[in-house]
């Protein structure tokens, strides 16, 4: 009678019939055409020992004791031939996924073969840095003391926490935040200030990146910048949000404006991360295990009547009007000139001398102010036949004149916001493109 233990040995004696009876075709034990092929191989012999699995201090060539090469395994412990449960091995379902965007994947010790760690780049690699660098803001830029409007600043915070603890309440929790309102109030840069005290390392998305001239790729990309931010906070551990600015002016629906394929798969994606957020496909093959964490969406517009309903509905976006009143105005534009030495007395009169004004409007009126200065600054290094040389071939060791900004005063600040003042009225005044086509409905 012979005894089988296929994962070590097969101790075998007896006569050759012994083997067409046990192992036969039809056994149970093993199935065809294997049977066949061990039937064939050790009939011929009376009494035989085999070794199915031989360890590699046993055979360290790798060949069977018959003298035929066996299968070689890259090293001890791979996880690149490790099988799963229909008995694919990683590289096979890692070449499956089109398109893959699998960042995970790192050179990390006991994680893949050592012949691909090395200690040269330590023991924990990570592939995919730079790439992660690029595609985040960390908004080192931002130096200096600003202000935050209390009611925007708990608006965007309890959002970007609701969606952190969102497995912990028994409650619908939207995903997206909507902040809208008039153009240049500072809905971008009183976020991104946020952001900067959360110590958030946001994806950052424009309306811009949301058309293209392949079908399908704005929805892509809205899918992998979200993958990314989960990953953000898998791999670094830090909280990490997707936002996308001005998305009306990206998948709006102005006037007659036509409507693109990329515009409808934009606002598909979108609904469709609003109802899964832990589940999102960028073309590969679905996996259960392919789990993605949740992480906030922040979009900010004008106009939120331009988008497609279903999408700014309450349980897919929770939409926040951000109109500053006068108090929050005077101490954002105070926060601003107070390094120029300008009182708060002096910014009261400036704001009410320039009532119904955005934001920026005060930011570019102490712009306006470094004119003068910039002109003497041209003067100094030689004047605009020489800016060039000056400026973009100049040696290394040679130094630009020091730019000495100019003394803000209320009067500069006063005169300033006139002259802007003035070029809005004339904008909106002469109009020549009804002096060109004079078909042209008002």
């Amino acid at each position: 009678m012979a005894l089988c233990n296929f994962h070590n040995t097969l101790l075998s004696s007896s006569s050759s019939s012994s083997y067409s009876s046990s192992f036969s075709p039809l056994s149970p034990f093993l199935k065809p055409p294997n049977a066949l092929r061990f039937f064939t191989k050790f009939s011929t012999s009376p009494f035989s020992l085999r070794a199915l699995n031989s360890s590699n201090n046993d055979n360290p060539t790798g060949e069977s004791a018959g003298g035929e090469a066996g299968q070689r395994r890259i090293s001890e412990q791979s996880s690149w031939e490790a099988k799963d449960s229909e008995g694919r091995d990683y590289l096979y379902r890692l070449g499956k996924e089109a398109d893959n965007m699998n960042i995970a994947v790192g050179a990390r010790a006991g994680i893949i073969d050592d012949l691909f760690v090395g200690n040269f780049l330590g023991r924990d690699s990570d592939i995919v840095f730079d790439y992660r660098q690029k595609v985040t803001r960390s908004f080192e830029y931002l130096q200096g003391d600003y202000y935050i409007a209390p009611v925007f600043m708990d608006k965007v915070v309890c959002h970007i926490v609701k969606n952190y603890i969102a497995h912990l309440l028994n409650t619908k929790v939207p995903l997206i935040l909507g902040i809208w309102g008039g153009k240049g109030q500072g809905k971008s840069f009183q976020t991104e200030l946020i952001f900067q005290a959360m110590g958030i390392e946001p994806v950052i998305m424009s309306a811009g990146e949301l058309e293209s001239e392949r079908a399908g790729e704005p929805g892509k990309l809205i899918r992998e910048r979200y993958r990314t931010a989960s990953q953000v906070v898998q791999n670094q551990g830090k909280m990490s949000c997707l936002m996308i600015n001005d998305i009306d002016a990206g998948i709006g629906r102005f006037g007659n404006t036509q409507v693109t394929v990329n515009n409808q798969i934009a606002v598909g994606t979108l609904m469709n991360l609003s109802d899964n957020p832990t589940r999102v496909s960028i073309g590969q093959d679905w996996r259960e295990t392919d789990i993605t964490n949740r992480v906030p969406i922040i979009v900010t517009g004008n106009d939120f009547s331009t988008i497609y309903a279903p999408l700014i509905r309450d349980g897919r976006m929770d939409k926040f009007y951000w109109q500053p009143t006068h108090e929050d105005i005077i101490n954002i534009v105070d926060r601003m000139y107070e390094k120029d030495g300008i009182s708060r007395d002096a910014v009261v009169r400036i704001v009410d001398t320039f009532p119904n004004q955005a934001l920026d409007f005060y930011g570019a009126l102490r712009s306006r102010t470094y004119d003068r200065s910039i002109s003497k600054w041209v003067d100094d290094i030689g004047g605009v036949e020489n800016l060039g040389n000056k400026l973009l071939r100049r040696r290394k060791d040679e130094k630009l004149p020091v730019f000495v900004p100019p003394k803000q005063t209320i009067d500069a600040l006063l005169e300033s916001g006139y002259s802007l003042i003035k070029e809005q009225q004339l904008i909106m005044e002469t109009k020549l493109s009804k002096e060109y086509m004079k078909n042209i409905d008002d």
